[in-house]
């Protein structure tokens, strides 16, 4: 069973940066995509930034410009690195793996690492 255990959150102040970190307990490099998701109290889990094994990487409109996404094969971890942080990035912030087997396609999820932005 895949394990994706995120750490890097906390409390910071508008204009802040944060990095998260998602470790995972297998090899990521068998994944075909990873990629950070949030969700704000009173709000759908939405995508933020993913990454496939090839290193192409997308974002969300609200961050693009502002957040990186890289993923370290050697280190089985992916991150993200926040900057310019607003309130509105207040959320908490999951990892999620996508893994294809025979044409079928498990989800992975950690279980969350909250960031919130105020003064």
């Amino acid at each position: 069973q895949v394990q994706l255990v995120e750490s890097g959150g906390a409390l910071v102040q508008p204009g802040g940066s944060l990095r998260l970190a998602c470790a995972a307990s297998t090899n990521i490099f068998s994944f075909d995509a990873m990629g950070w998701y949030r969700q704000a109290p009173g709000k759908q889990r939405e995508l933020v930034a993913a990454i496939t094994s090839g290193g192409s990487t997308n974002y969300a409109d609200s961050v693009k410009g502002r957040f990186t996404i890289s993923r370290d094969n050697a280190k089985n971890t992916m991150y993200l690195q926040m900057n310019s942080l607003k309130p509105e990035d207040t959320a908490v912030y999951y990892c999620k793996a996508d893994l294809s087997i025979f044409a079928t396609v498990t989800n992975f999820w950690g279980r969350g690492t909250q960031v919130t932005v105020s003064s």
